[in-house]
């Protein structure tokens, strides 16, 4: 009896992902979550310089900023709830100090375009249609930093206007970086504050959009779908695979979706590394009965050999 339905997938066939590949991930929280697993497995990656993206315009206007070396200025940035925010950032960038927000906006800038220009995969995982507009600033903002809501009008982004957003961030990209693989994925994470009949048409529009785009570029065979939404919502249609806020994916869905991520993209040359560095993090993690016995200290000597053999190989590795 088949108790399941399962998303076909098709392992890729060029540029998968090994420990010489570079990975930038922006979006939502959700392309966090994946980043997570590759910082666990010491890939060479970089997460979210600005925080967590949710809608498109959010990671196109980092990237636009990025290639052009926009710097932040005073003017950029405002107090509010006796911090400093930037509504193109997430609050946790945040500070108490002008100076320090500002030296940390600009130090992802610079981080992005250095990213932008060097990686050979970039993620991109869009969470939502819904953006909300700064009343006075006439600005589409990232995050609203509790604002009050009355400040910002809040708008859907039709399909067309998603669709343009996603062109302009390839164009962009191909711009500094023609030979990188895009791969775009929608969130698996309901926004049921924006309404349930709300959050199902913003992923319609999302999910309509990026199948537009990827089917008239040109140059789509640098550029693909992961179905990380359809998986959650297909092959983990259950309550016990969300935490109890019943709208994120719990660990057990996390751990799921990174290992279907697994089978299309990482090559099976990086799975024995990613074996090794398993059971390197597992010892490390290891509390002895007695740190100083001698079974214990053989146990840490082969600890750290088993560390520097894969540095050796590999030199970004750090544990």
């Amino acid at each position: 009896m088949k108790l399941q339905t399962q998303i076909p997938l098709q392992k890729q066939s060029e540029n998968l992902i090994d420990y010489n590949s570079n990975i930038f991930l922006l979006g939502s929280c959700f392309v966090e979550n994946i980043g997570e697993k590759l910082e666990y497995f010491k890939f060479q990656n970089l997460i979210n310089p600005l925080g967590i993206l949710f809608h498109p315009l959010a990671v196109e206007s980092l990237i636009s900023k990025a290639i052009l070396k926009k710097e932040f200025t005073e003017k950029d940035i405002f107090f509010h709830n006796e911090q400093w925010h930037s509504f193109d950032a997430h609050s946790k960038l945040s500070s108490v100090s002008k100076v320090n927000l500002l030296n940390n906006l600009n130090k992802a800038i610079k981080a992005t375009n250095q990213q932008l220009h060097k990686s050979t995969h970039i993620v991109i995982t869009l969470g939502t249609a819904w953006i909300y507009k700064h009343i006075e600033k006439n600005n589409i903002v990232a995050n609203c930093h509790k604002v009050p809501q009355k400040n910002f009008e809040k708008m859907l982004l039709s399909v067309e206007e998603i669709t343009n957003s996603l062109n302009s961030i390839i164009a962009l990209i191909k711009k500094v970086n023609h030979h990188t693989s895009i791969i775009f994925t929608l969130s698996p994470v309901r926004h049921l504050k924006d309404g349930f009949v709300e959050n199902t048409q913003s992923k319609a529009h999302l999910i309509t959009a990026i199948q537009s785009v990827l089917s008239t570029q040109e140059q789509s065979r640098s550029l693909f779908y992961f179905p990380s939404y359809e998986i959650m919502m297909d092959e983990l249609r259950d309550y016990r695979f969300y935490n109890e806020d019943m709208i994120h994916p719990n660990a057990t869905a996390i751990n799921f979706i990174w290992e279907r991520f697994q089978e299309v993209w990482i090559s099976a040359s990086a799975q024995k590394t990613m074996d090794d560095i398993k059971e390197i993090q597992k010892g490390m993690l290891h509390k002895p009965f007695n740190s100083n016995s001698e079974r214990y200290q053989e146990f840490l000597q082969k600890l750290e050999a088993k560390k520097n053999l894969l540095k050796s190989k590999f030199s970004h590795i750090q544990f």
